[in-house]
């Protein structure tokens, strides 16, 4: 009960802050994914609001999560990777370090111990991130898939803006959020199905995802949310920051766009109950299907282990992934958990 009241209270507390304060992130024409003043996913409105999610708090009954522990060991990944060989390095949750035709790409980065608008309450790491910060080769490129805060984290983004000065790309809206903590920095925000040139070996495009955004209870889908796919010479990369499955329509589209991928980041956590984060978050099942919808291509899950962010416990997204790519007789191999602190080099 007391753990019901604190969080009734946060919810309270951050209504009573954000009332009067609906921020307008971005401003454009009328599209089939925005109305002028939100964005939306085409054909699949968001059908959850305050009242759910004052249910979901106030009914949830989360499964057990460890207590804080150090990783066994972390990466050291080297300063660059040449040509169209392709080192990924597993930093937690989203954070994933790509390495490919001499470029450092992180995706999503959050080194910060919270994910959330305070430092003293919401959802905290349950172990280091695993690459310490002063381990990180020069980063050239940032790739911000949404404004959640287990996403967007400006604490991280300035310190690696004061550090690198990396190009940060982000779809629509999310600028405007960055650039309230470093106004100074260099923030492109695009459209989906804009094509961004990083270097005559890579171009990223942004393609839809089925989800949505919000930094409060009074600014939801202000701000853009998007799939980034890196088309390099070693092939095509996918990088799916969070989502849920829908119809699967857009992972079929992105595949028939882009063909055949080297490497797929697909979501697999954060997916209970069902009732309420279906829509946002895939299950470990619809996760293989997504697999499947793109063509089957190497995957690393990501979006699970870091942060409890819903009611699925610590080791139901790994469990749940065998059992779904059992199910689906899914190659061994083909999709490939690793803890984070480690590295794959990507065939």
């Amino acid at each position: 009960m007391l753990m019901k009241l604190t969080l009734f209270a946060f919810i309270l507390l951050l209504m009573v802050m954000q009332f009067s304060c609906a921020p307008r992130y971005y401003q454009g024409p009328i599209t089939d994914h925005f109305d002028g003043n939100e964005f939306y996913n085409p054909g699949k409105p968001l059908n959850k609001g305050l009242l759910e999610i004052l249910k979901w708090q106030w009914t949830r009954k989360p499964l057990p999560w460890p207590a804080y522990s150090e990783l066994p060991a972390t990466d050291k990944p080297p300063q660059r990777v040449a040509g169209n060989q392709l080192r990924v390095s597993y930093v937690g949750h989203v954070t994933v370090l790509l390495q490919t035709e001499g470029l450092n790409i992180l995706t999503d980065p959050v080194w910060s111990d919270r994910a959330s608008p305070f430092t003293w309450i919401g959802p905290q790491r349950v172990h280091p991130p695993g690459i310490r910060f002063e381990d990180l080769p020069p980063i050239d490129l940032i790739l911000i898939s949404h404004n959640h805060y287990d996403h967007l984290d400006l604490v991280t983004v300035e310190r690696l803006w004061r550090r690198d000065h990396p190009r940060i790309i982000v779809p629509l809206g999310n600028d405007a959020i960055l650039h309230t903590r470093i106004p100074e920095a260099n923030i492109e925000a695009h459209d989906w199905g804009a094509q961004v040139v990083v270097s005559p070996e890579m171009t990223i495009h942004l393609e839809p995802m089925h989800h949505w955004s919000a930094r409060s209870l009074f600014d939801r889908n202000r701000a853009l949310w998007a799939t980034f796919v890196l088309v390099t010479p070693g092939g095509p990369i996918v990088f799916v920051g969070d989502s849920g499955y829908g119809d699967g329509e857009y992972f079929r589209e992105t595949a028939q766009k882009f063909k055949k991928f080297r490497l797929a980041f697909l979501p697999i956590g954060s997916y209970d109950p069902r009732w309420f984060m279906a829509y946002g978050h895939m299950n470990p099942e619809e996760a293989v299907r997504a697999y499947h919808d793109l063509g089957q291509p190497l995957t690393l899950p990501i979006h699970y282990g870091t942060f409890q962010l819903a009611d699925t416990g610590f080791e139901a997204p790994l469990r749940d992934l065998q059992t779904a790519m059992e199910t689906a007789n899914v190659p061994a191999g083909s999709i490939r958990p690793l803890r984070s602190g480690a590295h794959w080099w990507v065939p």
